[in-house]
């Protein structure tokens, strides 16, 4: 299990979504050093859509953009790729690989996260599993997530980290805002991610500075 990492309050995870299809290369580099320059220390890279070759080109630029000494790097799904494209570790969630078998091809020397939980509880025996955190919810509603799913909110972060203990590494996910991210920390969440709130600003890596500085 990963257990030196110094985890991070804020979790970026870029959808390929919001990738200009043109000058979709230099994007890449400029966003990936702005977000070097401004602290990001861990960052998921997320492509449901988008061919292979697509993939793999991405992730050699934000490789480069972002060194594994100070970023970690985090693929979604694709725990056949993670070591050929020198990321540092997969996210799998339920109907991809199970995190039993992404520890198995991964070995202990990569980030495995996975779904915990939502509206109904941890995910049976989710703890169990050789995972080295877990996302939790929806709290709010996203336009990132195709699926819509109850929400949990505040109470619900609160009711997950009561149900999970003090130790594991809880994700809370889903339309978590500047006003809304302190408490997120507050009611129990190890870190939360955040996507369009940040990608879909004219400049990334300004406004992460700009999260880090209301967390204080």
């Amino acid at each position: 299990m990963y257990s030196s990492f110094q985890w991070p309050r804020i979790y970026p995870i870029l959808d390929a979504s919001f990738i200009p299809a043109t000058g979709r290369a230099e994007f890449l580099r400029q966003l990936g050093s702005g977000l070097a320059e401004s602290g990001v220390t861990l960052l998921e890279y997320r492509n449901k859509t988008g061919s292979e070759a697509e993939l793999l080109a991405d992730a050699a630029i934000l490789r480069t953009a972002l060194p594994s000494k100070q970023v970690k790097l985090i693929l979604d799904d694709r725990a056949d790729l993670v070591e050929k494209i020198g990321f540092d570790g997969v996210h799998v969630d339920a109907g991809d690989m199970k995190p039993t078998e992404a520890r198995k091809l991964l070995g202990p020397d990569r980030i495995i996260g996975t779904f915990g939980g939502g509206a109904a509880g941890l995910v049976p025996g989710i703890l169990e599993a050789p995972a080295d955190y877990f996302s939790i919810g929806p709290v709010f509603a996203t336009r990132t997530k195709q699926k819509a799913s109850p929400l949990i909110g505040m109470e619900g972060i609160r009711r997950l980290r009561a149900e999970a203990g003090p130790g594991p590494v809880l994700v809370a996910i889903g339309g978590i805002t500047l006003v809304t991210a302190a408490e997120a920390l507050s009611a129990g969440a190890t870190l939360f991610a955040i996507a369009g709130a940040l990608f879909r600003q004219p400049d990334p890596a300004a406004e992460f500075r700009r999260w880090m500085a209301a967390l204080g």
